[in-house]
């Protein structure tokens, strides 16, 4: 039997069967440390039981799959709530796919063409909005299209972009989330601030997200870096080191920074949200990234590594948060891997770095929405891509790894769900 304790003072102990988590909860000006017991029980003054809770087992179980047959490799994108639609990106023709639950493709479409309802460089992955509209987001705006790729609406970015990268991962993007009975799309903010990761502006001014009201195109912006922050250390960070990873369920913003890894807690309106909660997660082999030099940074410039460790994303379902983590590849192997690259030797460069990224294993922390308790880690399910995946109401979507020596002419998505034995 485990309990979680409020404690006032730091409290040394010995576990095993559970990560060592730490949780801080600032709530009326104070701060906590909820310490997870799973051995003996340890008395400490001020002491307050917040919940009790027992490990349970948890697993990835296969429910269904969907074959897209098309020859190359679309990445998996988005699913709507109802799981009635699913999209796709491919990016030798820029097309958006959009198929039903079997796998057949409904619609298809680009936008690659400088004309005027095209978004541009593509900064998200499609968004499916319901079961009649995809959104696009691109350098030159927002942009919402009907399936069949006709478009609706566009709605500018909150500043005029100048500079902007991404990586693209299966099931990584945008997501639309009620507020309030209000559907909006939430994104992360591509804000310049008139500044530059060189600057301590930058650091100072960031938000992480970007609430956008689709009906009047307003956005407001939020998730600052918090006073105990690890970007706040006067060190200069590339954009993959803080990428957001996040979610809103219930009145409540989930956010992370990247390669630090906290995860943030907010009461969350679109006027504001107020930090409640948040929870420090001590993840084995996490290589935490260090900071560089402001100088090495310029006006313009973006620098993106995939290597990085990082939070990646977040999905809350069914009462437990998801949070999907990528403990990074050790940065001596990157640092060699670049050593060798810029001498030219990029063959041996790739290899190293490729081996480096088999060796690291993502995963997924959960823990309960409602006292936030962790219920376990689970590994992937064997045989798909392990960089990302997505969800729908009740469903998560995992996309399949294609055998290497055999020309496929299909793309297969397994629906699983989270099941609690």
């Amino acid at each position: 039997m485990a309990e979680f304790f409020l404690v006032r003072k730091v409290l040394l102990l010995s576990y095993s069967s559970i990560p060592q988590t730490l949780i801080s909860q600032m709530q009326k000006n104070q701060v906590y440390l909820i310490l997870v017991l799973s051995l003996g029980l340890f008395s400490c003054e001020n002491e307050e039981t917040v919940t009790e809770t027992t490990p349970i087992e948890l697993s990835i179980d296969l429910v269904d799959s969907l074959d897209l047959e098309i020859l190359g490799n679309p990445l998996m994108a988005s699913v709507n709530k109802e799981g009635s639609l699913v999209s796709f990106f491919d990016f030798p023709s820029s097309e958006t796919i959009i198929t039903n639950p079997n796998g057949e493709i409904l619609h298809q479409f680009s936008k690659k063409e400088d004309t005027p309802d095209a978004y541009g460089f593509k900064l998200e992955l499609p968004i499916l909005w319901g079961n009649d509209r995809v959104i696009l987001i691109g350098m030159r705006g927002i942009f919402i299209y009907d399936l069949g790729g006709t478009l609706i609406k566009k709605i500018d970015h909150a500043e005029a972009m100048g500079s902007a990268g991404s990586m693209s991962m299966p099931g990584l993007t945008a997501k639309i989330i009620t507020l309030g009975g209000k559907e909006y799309l939430i994104t992360k903010s591509f804000r310049s601030r008139d500044t530059y990761p060189g600057e301590q502006k930058f650091y100072d001014t960031y938000k992480a997200v970007e609430l956008v009201d689709l009906e009047t195109g307003e956005m407001q912006d939020f998730g600052p870096f918090e006073p105990e922050s690890k970007f706040l250390d006067g060190m200069g960070y590339d954009q993959s080191d803080y990428a957001p990873a996040y979610d809103v369920q219930s009145d409540k913003l989930y956010l992370s920074h990247g390669s630090d890894p906290t995860l943030y807690i907010y009461d969350f309106s679109p006027e504001e949200a107020n930090l409640d909660t948040a929870i420090y997660l001590d993840i084995p082999d996490f290589y935490v990234v260090e900071g560089k030099p402001r100088t090495e940074f310029s006006p313009g410039s973006v620098s993106i590594n995939g290597g990085t460790a990082a939070i990646r994303n977040i999905l809350v379902q069914d009462g437990k948060i998801l949070v999907h983590y990528y403990p990074g590849i050790d940065p001596r192997i990157i640092e060699e891997a670049r050593a060798l690259w810029a001498s030219g030797k990029e063959e041996e460069g790739e290899a190293i770095y490729s081996q480096g990224s088999l060796n690291t294993k993502p995963g997924i922390l959960v823990f309960d929405e409602k006292t936030f308790s962790y219920l376990g880690t689970l590994d992937f399910p064997s045989g798909v891509n392990q960089a990302g995946f997505m969800a729908s109401n009740d469903s998560l979507y995992f996309q399949r790894t294609p055998d290497p020596n055999v020309e496929e002419d299909f793309l297969r998505i397994y629906k699983m769900k989270l099941i609690e034995k």
